[in-house]
């Protein structure tokens, strides 16, 4: 019963209706049960005794326990035959390659069957799928000595380094998997640490150098557990240093190209990061390195990062009062379909930012009325984070549009669904900001006194704007401008520029 609920825990609204259909399609009988006990099980809170019940109208029953038993089966191969479906192209296009040279080896076919595989080792090859390439390696070698055309000791040489790295990829997925546990403490038991030291600690632990000898892969795995370290502790600072250095030793590398896909991720992490550190100008330089990138071979992987491109380069813009310019950027993206849904809802929520800041409050309203999914949803396409600055952004709203029943209602649930988690990671400022918030919405003349000046300026432990996270500047920016009477897009600027 636990792993059934466990499992099922983990699929999303949508994979629940593709689940169900898939059920319908394997029953060959109208009677079975396993659709029914699949919605009990997804969607009420009855027990085993209960559910049993239900279906069999009795407390026990044996056809209850094997019922229970071939829907585990079922989930586990449709969770499987899912996974298959979603796997690289690539990989699965080589190993197709590998199984059809060995049929034709078998059959003494050997000039197909190497042509097949040398076809095969070129593409693992330019993905770096080292792994995938031993296979081809160790079946060259096994059969070349019935090939005199094949240089066996070419081949072995070629295995040999192949084989370094290899070992290389997996002494960095160790590395990775430290660095998330290290991570995992940062997170979840507020611990901080120089990220920078720890890296560069366990890289020479494990004997592995930032240097050409690299994949772009293996640098983006590298960067992709910074940026998530960044992204946890709000201290972006952090990490640009390594980011840069790293990145200028990897440029180095001839035939960069080979490894297009993480190339253009890096110098995504790159903007991203140096937009979080509010350096404008030089993330925006690195958007058009991003979009050169974007548009090689014959644009690949333009509308895989589309998105995120547009997403930075609209923020740098906005921060750069140049916020006509985002908007309109934007606005040529939120109302299309697209894969990545986390960036679809990023940009949405950034677009609804902009007509805030820029008190067009009526538009941002119609935006926020398109955010009509649960918590729940948004968690699993977005994050948590996402969750917090959406219904943050959406309670400001309410203060400025003075919906009373919407503002209290939606307060209280916040609190008493995220105050725990906030506390956890150590944001409580985000609580004592909406007490603040709440206090102008019931007293706005208060703000304007020296009392809640002194308060608002004592209550919360800032450190300086170069380190300060962009955003935690941007809602705070709201209520300051409520204390200056200003307007709230001025006053981020000017907090930024102070």
């Amino acid at each position: 019963m636990i792993e059934i609920k466990s499992i099922i825990n983990t699929l999303s609204t949508e994979d629940h209706q593709k689940f169900v259909n898939y059920l319908q399609q394997k029953n060959k009988r109208k009677d079975t049960k396993n659709i029914q006990l699949f919605k009990l099980l997804a969607y009420s809170t009855y027990d085993s005794k209960a559910i049993c019940k239900q279906l069999y109208k009795v407390d026990k029953s044996n056809a209850y326990h094997a019922l229970r038993k071939r829907l585990l089966q079922s989930l586990i191969d449709y969770t499987a035959n899912k996974n298959l479906e979603d796997e690289n192209s690539i990989d699965m296009l080589i190993v197709k390659y590998i199984l059809a040279s060995r049929t034709f080896l078998l059959q003494n076919n050997f000039n197909i069957a190497y042509k097949i595989l040398d076809k095969a080792e070129r593409l693992a090859d330019e993905h770096s799928l080292f792994a995938i390439r031993n296979e081809i390696y160790h079946t060259k070698i096994q059969y070349a000595p019935n090939y005199p055309k094949i240089n066996l000791e070419d081949l072995i040489n070629k295995q040999k380094a192949n084989q370094k790295k290899h070992q290389l990829e997996d002494q960095l997925n160790i590395v990775y998997a430290k660095l998330k546990s290290i991570l995992n403490k940062v997170a979840y038991q507020g611990n901080v640490i120089d990220f920078e030291s720890e890296l560069e600690h366990l890289l020479k632990a494990h004997h592995i150098k930032i240097n050409t000898s690299l994949s772009f892969k293996s640098l983006y795995q590298i960067l992709a557990i910074a940026n998530i370290s960044a992204f946890v502790t709000k201290k972006y600072y952090s990490i640009e240093s390594f980011v840069m250095k790293s990145y200028d030793i990897l440029k180095q590398k001839k035939e960069t190209d080979k490894q297009l896909f993480y190339q253009i991720a890096i110098v995504y992490i790159i903007a991203n990061t140096l937009f979080r550190n509010k350096k404008f100008e030089t993330s925006l330089l690195y958007i058009k390195e991003m979009e050169q990138l974007m548009q090689l071979k014959k644009g690949a992987y333009y509308k895989t990062f589309i998105l995120k491109k547009t997403l930075v380069e609209a923020l740098n813009l906005n921060y750069s009062n140049k916020q006509n310019e985002a908007i309109a950027l934007v606005e040529k993206h939120i109302t299309k379909k697209h894969k990545d849904t986390e960036t679809l809802l990023d940009l949405q929520l950034t677009c609804f930012m902009f007509h805030f800041q820029r008190e067009d409050f009526t538009k941002a309203k119609s935006i926020s009325s398109k955010f009509y999914h649960s918590d729940q949803w948004y968690k699993e396409k977005a994050g948590i984070d996402w969750i917090i600055k959406k219904n943050i952004a959406e309670l400001l709203l309410y203060i400025e549009l003075q919906e009373d029943d919407l503002f209290f209602s939606r307060l209280k649930s916040f609190r008493r669904r995220y105050s725990t988690y906030l506390k956890e990671i150590g944001q409580t400022r985000i609580l004592q900001f909406l007490k603040f918030a709440e206090l102008y919405y019931i007293k706005p003349k208060s703000v304007t006194t020296e009392d809640f000046k002194d308060q608002l300026e004592t209550t919360f432990e800032w450190i300086t704007i170069h380190e300060e996270d962009i955003f935690v500047i941007s809602f705070y920016a709201w209520l300051k401008s409520k204390v200056e009477n200003n307007t709230i897009y001025l006053t981020t600027l000017q907090l930024l520029n102070s």
